[in-house]
């Protein structure tokens, strides 16, 4: 039924217009007919309408007139706006005045009702649809869980599930459930394709070995600059797959996008995940080969100082000439910085930059109760992404970017998970401090609930001692200690974390941007 909504219909002619006006009615929606603007000024002041459709040629106050004080002094009130003009500078005022729908007569009482239901009922049919789609959708995603056999089976997986988790608004409660539901029974899956799988695509001569981090330079770097391009690499830490769904619409007002996902390394972490992309390497072969550019678990060192170096050595291993640069925007400063000297940026064959921003509000969320608040929820957190990435920089930028002609491959080097299931870990005092993966001697667990690597060198992962094994957490866990359960039970539950085993941490964007 509609009676609860209001429309207030302004127009000279309104007495030829009674059988639209009947028609509405007939409809159940309630609405109020005035011939003038300052009427529908007065009416809209005392009794403030859902809609109001404005004629555009009324004499005295004219309708766009009239739209710029409802404007002022309604700007939450959608106005539809009838003319009988075709100019185009007309429309461009009402459009620009950011009206809901623009007709030009004769108008039909159909072509009135559809544009009223796209305006005020489209959240609410939008949803019922995608709830009555999902629903049917649900048997066929939970067959595709059942067959994904491949790495590319989970990505195209894993993409299902995103699109629906952005689909569905969280005010369909049950149905949200439902999909969170069908992720975690995916996750499940997922952690024992991984544990039968990752082994074996540590062999690079392995046909079935999937894009990994040390893969993106050579496969998705390499090529664009032996065709000559000038290249941007922009990673920004600890982006999800939906993050990027969700930025997409404001990055492709300045570029096509092309959107691949690859699977980051285990752990899924700075340290690890991010080094390996910068040198073409496993961690293990880094320590070997760089162990001055390799920094241990146990050290007081930053984890990712060496990341320039690392590039260079990428570089040099395969006799490739390059200029390039290496920046990393942790505030607004850094960001201001890099437009400033853009033109130099332009000089270079390469340009590698890092955002933290996202990583940064991942920890700020654990250790702020104000921002958990903010970001409550996966949509809540993906908002915060968004508002983030509009008010930055990295917007100038990828405009500035645009504009000269280069392009951009967006990637990250892990995603991150909502954790809210703690797992009882033992180990000794120099055991790292992450909650989603241990390294360490005489770790204490249950093997049921963890993916142990009691032989790293197999995994392409360094040993600090000999008997050191790695253990990952899966799905929503997390490491907790006995001594301390409680407190971390308490203040981790319902954080995002990362470095274990999840689609949302492994599965993560790498799109190549080419300016429209």
């Amino acid at each position: 039924m509609n009676t609860q909504y209001t429309i207030l219909w302004a127009d000279d002619e309104i007495d030829l217009l009674k059988p639209h006006l009947m028609f509405l009615r007939s409809k159940g929606y309630n609405v109020i007919a005035v011939n003038n603007g300052p009427d529908a000024l007065a009416i809209a002041d005392e009794t403030p309408p859902d809609l109001i459709i404005l004629d555009e040629n009324m004499p005295g106050l004219t309708g766009l007139e009239t739209l710029g004080r409802l404007k002022i002094s309604h700007p939450g009130i959608p106005v539809i706006m009838i003319t009988k003009s075709e100019e185009e500078n007309i429309m461009d005022q009402a459009v620009g005045s950011k009206i809901a729908d623009y007709l030009i007569k004769p108008v039909n009482p159909n072509q009135i009702l559809l544009s009223i239901k796209k305006t005020l009922h489209a959240p609410r049919l939008v949803e019922n649809r995608a709830q009555n789609d999902y629903r049917r959708e649900f048997s066929r995603i939970t067959e595709c869980i059942n067959d994904s056999y491949t790495l590319a089976d989970w990505v195209k997986t894993y993409r299902m599930l995103v699109h629906w988790e952005l689909e569905l608004s969280e005010n369909a409660a049950d149905i949200v459930q439902l999909l969170e539901m069908q992720k975690t029974e995916a996750n499940a899956a997922f952690t024992k394709f991984i544990k039968r799988n990752y082994a074996q695509w540590m062999n690079s001569d392995n046909p079935e070995r999937p894009l990994l981090s040390p893969d993106i330079f050579k496969t998705k770097v390499f090529p664009l600059l032996d065709s000559g391009q000038k290249v941007f690499l922009l990673l920004i830490d600890n982006f999800r797959f939906d993050q990027w769904r969700t930025i997409r619409p404001i990055v492709e007002e300045w570029f096509t996008s092309d959107d691949d996902l690859y699977c980051s390394i285990l752990p899924t972490a700075t340290q690890y995940a991010r080094n390996a992309i910068f040198s073409g390497l496993m961690p293990r072969e880094i320590e070997r080969m760089f162990p001055h550019l390799w920094v241990d678990e146990e050290s007081e060192e930053g984890k990712n100082l060496n990341e320039s170096p690392l590039i260079a050595t990428q570089f040099d291993r395969f006799r490739r000439r390059c200029r390039f640069s290496y920046n990393k925007v942790n505030d607004s400063l850094a960001g201001d910085r890099l437009l400033r000297d853009f033109s130099t940026l332009m000089h270079n064959d390469l340009n590698v930059i890092v955002f933290n921003f996202i990583d940064m509000l991942s920890h700020a969320r654990t250790e702020s109760k104000m921002i958990r608040e903010l970001a409550s929820t996966n949509a809540a957190y993906r908002s915060l992404t968004e508002s983030w990435f509009r008010h930055t920089s990295v917007v100038d930028l990828l405009r500035r970017i645009a504009q000269s002609g280069a392009k951009v491959i967006l990637t990250t080097d892990h995603g991150s998970i909502r954790v809210d299931n703690p797992v009882k870990v033992v180990g000794e005092k120099n055991t790292n401090t992450n909650l989603r993966y241990k390294l360490g001697r005489k770790l204490n667990y249950n093997p049921k609930q963890v993916f142990e690597m009691t032989d790293p060198a197999r995994f392409g992962l360094p040993s600090p001692n000999i008997s050191t094994a790695y253990i990952y957490a899966c799905g929503h866990d997390f490491f907790a200690y006995p001594n301390n359960y409680n407190y971390y039970v308490q203040f981790y539950t319902d954080t995002f974390q990362h470095g274990g085993i999840s689609m949302e941490e492994m599965l993560v964007p790498v799109v190549t941007l080419t300016p429209k």
